[in-house]
């Protein structure tokens, strides 16, 4: 059902008798007097101006309110003004008030121990305020109530921004790792142990040439793509070989006539001749 009010804004005319305005129009039908069945509860026009989080949020806000020094509460004034809230709350929420109600004994106490006379303490010593502890919870409670008011004020997600996913078209491209040291060492080892299994016991004198392994392989890596790193050596001719040929290819690697590369980590090593794909120099020995 629409309830429609009707609010006089003459400022003070006086209208006829036969220019009565209603108080108030159901379904569009004006109504001269409001029905005598008419309940209205109680609380329906109540409104409440502050909120508290508990019993410290308004002892702080009664001492901010009045400027009061928090190291120096009037207990009087502010158990009185504490009261006030808390007998309006027991009014209407009473199932609220009972830590409301804890914290008013307290003050009442504090009240109560400041009017009697103190005992006399030893020199030197200050006598003892039964408000250090209400004043230490105080401040102890603002300083939370300030970093909590901080951090609340930092953008959140789902309230002040929403999270986005971005669709990338564009295929990223992969970057191929150097080849390490450590790399080339493994791979060494590698062959190194392939040779000393298939080596054959002989007995004789062999003059190997760097530059001649150096000129096989450029002849081999011609016109050719990328090779396995393995397959430039040749285990069944002995370990003495497989040394020269890997000199060789460390040679040419310092000479910037080789490539090396490799696709991950622990993968294998790909050679690839730079020189152009001409039939390379014959490269003779000093």
């Amino acid at each position: 059902m629409s309830v429609e009010l009707v609010v006089d804004n003459t400022h003070g005319a006086q209208p006829s008798l036969d220019m009565a305005l209603p108080v108030a129009r159901i379904k569009g039908e004006p109504m001269a007097e409001l029905p005598a069945d008419l309940f209205i509860p109680p609380d329906a026009l109540s409104v409440i101006l502050e909120q508290f989080e508990g019993p410290l949020d308004l002892l702080l806000y009664l001492i901010r309110k009045h400027s009061l020094d928090i190291l120096d509460i009037p207990m009087a004034e502010l158990t009185r003004q504490y009261m006030v809230y808390v007998e309006a709350m027991r009014d209407d929420q009473l199932e609220l008030a009972a830590e409301y109600l804890l914290m008013a004994a307290l003050l009442i106490e504090i009240k109560s121990r400041m009017l009697l006379p103190r005992p006399p303490k030893d020199e030197g010593q200050e006598p003892e305020d039964p408000r250090a502890e209400l004043v230490r919870r105080l401040l102890e409670y603002e300083q939370m109530k300030a970093a909590a008011l901080a951090i609340e004020e930092h953008p959140r997600a789902g309230r002040d921004f929403s999270m986005v996913d971005v669709m990338v078209e564009k295929s990223l491209v992969g970057r191929v790792p150097t080849v390490l040291v450590a790399d080339l060492t493994e791979a060494w080892r590698v062959i190194l142990n392939r040779a000393k299994v298939t080596q054959k016991h002989r007995v004789g004198r062999e003059e190997l040439s760097v530059r001649a392994h150096m000129t096989r392989i450029l002849r081999q890596l011609s016109g050719q793509g990328f090779v396995n790193f393995e397959s430039l050596f040749t285990p069944e001719e002995g370990v003495a070989v497989v040394v020269v040929s890997f000199l060789a290819v460390l040679e040419l690697a310092r000479e910037s006539l080789l490539e090396l590369t490799q696709s991950a980590p622990f993968e294998p090593i790909y050679v690839k001749s730079k020189v152009a794909e001409a039939p390379p120099l014959e490269l003779t020995s000093e």
